[in-house]
């Protein structure tokens, strides 16, 4: 779907030569906890790294993106204020296109120091999709395509990294796992976050992504616990204490991917995990293949499992297809096999209890 912008709403927050920041502008009005939120992950870059250019994640069921931008020293119309944060916050997962954006409406907050000037090309956006500054800076949502969004991804950097044991993430994701990601690096888990979804591509399913996410109980409570499956970039290194939100925690930083004890009997590996897990790295190995081809071939793969899934059930009277955990008994197939098989089915809507 290429075209739409489905924006909700625009901030702004100035950090000033005292290193305070503060929440100057919005539109239209967003809440005093949801400027708290903003606020802090606007602030989370070390003396290492002055600022983070673009962060984005998910609250609330609503994706946001903040671009900073350092003011130059000899910036006239901003001369007490070091960085510029520009917070959007919208209804899709388009971090390429939205960040396009942000780049034009910080380029021309940067010359008016005007939330009005701003404000009016915003508006452009929200109304037809496209809008052009004085300085012949131009957007167009046309230019982008969700579709595109989801396919930027890194399967291949996944794969590299974690090899074999890439098979533990895939599953999780087709069992619907919570997976928790650790790195104390946000741009890493940008990275490498966004990638995951694409391991059950035949879902095309962004919404239970947080590239990054706090351990802040209001965090946590608000959109974590409310799901039973989601993928989480955390940087705070306690969050490997935290059994109870995960099924699976993959230590970026260490290569590392630990199954949390209620999640072992439904994560147990068995030879059809290991066909498919040497597949993918001998998919990732080949140099020929591209990312988009990388992903088309793990897709087909899946389909492949899911068709040879349906091949096992049995039809009811009104020729709906079922499996149970009887019939997949019947088969006298090896018990990691037999209970992955099952709980697939029930994420797939092909179980009967």
């Amino acid at each position: 779907m290429a075209g739409a912008c489905q924006l909700l709403s625009i901030g702004l927050v100035e950090k000033d030569n005292n290193a305070d920041s503060l929440f100057v502008w919005s539109y239209p009005s967003i809440s005093g906890e949801q400027q708290e939120k903003f606020l802090h992950r606007c602030n989370v870059a070390t003396e290492a790294s002055p600022h983070i250019e673009f962060l984005y994640s998910q609250s609330e069921r609503h994706w946001y993106y903040i671009y900073t931008t350092q003011v130059p020293l000899n910036c006239h119309s901003l001369p007490k204020v070091t960085f510029v944060s520009l917070v959007l916050v919208a209804k899709t997962f388009q971090p390429e296109q939205y960040k396009a954006l942000c780049e034009v409406l910080s380029s021309v907050y940067m010359k008016s120091a005007s939330p009005a000037t701003m404000l009016q090309c915003y508006l452009n956006v929200v109304t037809n999709g496209e809008c052009k500054t004085e300085d012949k800076m131009h957007f167009t949502a046309k230019d982008f395509d969700v579709r595109q969004a989801y396919a930027a991804s890194n399967l291949r950097s996944v794969i590299q990294i974690f090899g074999v044991e890439t098979i533990l993430i895939y599953t999780a994701q087709l069992l619907k796992k919570s997976i928790v990601v650790y790195h104390p690096k946000i741009s890493e888990l940008l990275t490498f976050n966004r990638s995951l979804p694409a391991l059950a591509w035949h879902r095309q399913d962004w919404g239970n992504l947080f590239p990054y996410i706090t351990l802040d109980n209001t965090d946590i409570e608000t959109d974590l616990k409310s799901r039973t499956s989601y993928i989480a970039g955390f940087t705070d290194a306690l969050i490997q204490n935290r059994s109870d939100l995960y099924d699976l925690l993959v230590n970026l930083q260490t290569r590392e991917i630990s199954v949390s004890p209620g999640a072992k009997e439904s994560l147990a590996m068995g030879k059809l995990h290991k066909d498919i897990a040497m597949f993918m790295v001998n998919c990732a190995e080949d140099t020929d293949c591209s990312e988009q081809q990388l992903i088309k071939k793990i897709s087909e793969k899946t389909k492949e499992l899911l068709t040879n899934l349906t091949s096992l059930s049995e039809t009811d009277e009104t020729g709906k297809s079922y499996i149970t955990l009887e019939l997949l008994r019947s088969r006298k197939m090896p018990k990691n096999t037999e209970t992955f098989l099952y709980n697939l089915a029930v994420c797939e809507g092909l179980a009967k209890y």
